[in-house]
């Protein structure tokens, strides 16, 4: 029986540097591989033109890319583009590419569905499928790279220029899939992404954060969406295991590096987590942490039983945080249109399914 072809994209460059060895080449080919995957995103060896023909017919033998594939394209009102990808297995995916002046940002899964069930989010309606490989996590971004230089008439390999972990799936959960990629996507021989333009959020898996926090060099964002443990028991099962209490602990032990000030995110829900006493908790919560606070009006799910919080009450929730001192800001909210928001990313077309109803 002939070995499982090995997954090229997930691999370190010293790990790829063993397998050509292993092949008969010498180091220095690793580099040129390397670069082809993951500075120029190729999808397939043929395309390794600096490479011998007889080295491309090993790679195809003994080796393979794991890209994804542009199943369905949903552009925005306000120029947010989704995109679902298909996986090597037909597994979907959703990313989010979010242009602006400033910065073009794309929102990265890294898992097919979710195990937290948090029930305000329509991603945990999926249950979890699947961890991506770390090859599937940085094809999104090998792939978007490709679509905005299409689109946009670019002549860079890395357009992109931020990168959040905020799509699909808790990126903790695959905690050491989650390290591999972000070790490709900083790579000097890779797409080269500075600490400081990657944001990886969790629900709070209190245990793995001592461990993104040694083994990473990243930024953090606490999905928090309560003040008080009754509440946050509801609507994520995650804090019946770790409590908020146990949370801020960890969060306190967080180096706080340059560039490393940890956000929260508070998605506010009318007559569930946005009440004057719900900001007053949250303050007291958050004195003598270095953090910032992102306020996202939820972003409504059909069939979830959440309503989104109005501008008057959000703005009030902001009033009373500045008022303790914490800064928190109201996040702009963006491709609701088209299902791409905050909470939203499901595999659903929303046009498509408004126009079956």
């Amino acid at each position: 029986m002939s070995p499982a072809p090995v997954d090229v994209a997930s691999l370190s460059l010293s790990a790829l540097t063993a397998f050509l060895v292993e092949l008969g080449e010498k180091p220095f080919r690793a580099k040129q591989v390397y670069r082809w995957l993951h500075q120029r995103g190729a999808v397939r060896f043929d395309e390794m033109t600096d490479l011998s023909k007889a080295l491309r017919a090993q790679l195809e033998a003994r080796a393979v890319i794991r890209a994804v594939e542009k199943d369905l394209e949903q552009r925005s009102v306000d120029g947010t583009i989704k995109y679902r990808f298909k996986t090597h297995d037909g597994k979907l995916i959703e990313s989010v590419y979010m242009p602006s002046p400033e910065r073009k940002t794309l929102c990265v899964s890294t898992q097919v569905g979710c195990a937290m069930g948090c029930r305000f989010c329509a991603t945990a309606t999926l249950g979890l499928v699947r961890h991506l490989a770390p090859s599937e996590i940085v094809a999104q971004v090998h792939a978007v790279n490709r679509e905005v230089r299409a689109n946009e008439g670019l002549e860079t390999l890395r357009p992109l220029t931020n990168l959040v972990f905020m799509g699909m799936g808790e990126p903790l959960h695959n905690f050491e899939n989650v390290k591999a990629a972000l070790e490709l996507l900083q790579s000097e021989d890779g797409p080269n992404f500075s600490s400081r333009h990657i944001t990886v959020s969790t629900v709070g898996l209190v245990p793995m954060i001592e461990r993104f926090a040694t083994e990473t060099d990243v930024k953090l964002a606490i999905s928090l969406n309560a003040s008080w443990d009754e509440t946050r028991d509801v609507i994520m099962p995650v804090n019946r295991k770790w409590k908020i209490a146990d949370l801020m602990e960890a969060v306190k032990k967080f180096p706080v590096k340059q560039g490393r000030r940890v956000t929260f995110e508070y998605v506010l829900m009318s007559g569930v987590n946005d009440t004057d006493d719900d900001a007053r908790r949250l303050a007291a919560l958050l004195q003598g942490v270095p953090a910032k606070v992102n306020l996202i009006q939820y972003n409504e799910n059909p069939g979830l039983g959440f309503s989104t919080t109005l501008d008057n009450r959000a703005e009030r929730f902001k009033q009373i945080l500045e008022a303790a001192d914490v800064v928190a800001l109201i996040r702009a909210n963006r491709g609701r249109d088209i299902a791409a928001a905050c909470g939203q990313l499901a595999n659903v077309d929303k046009r498509a399914a408004a126009g079956a109803a």
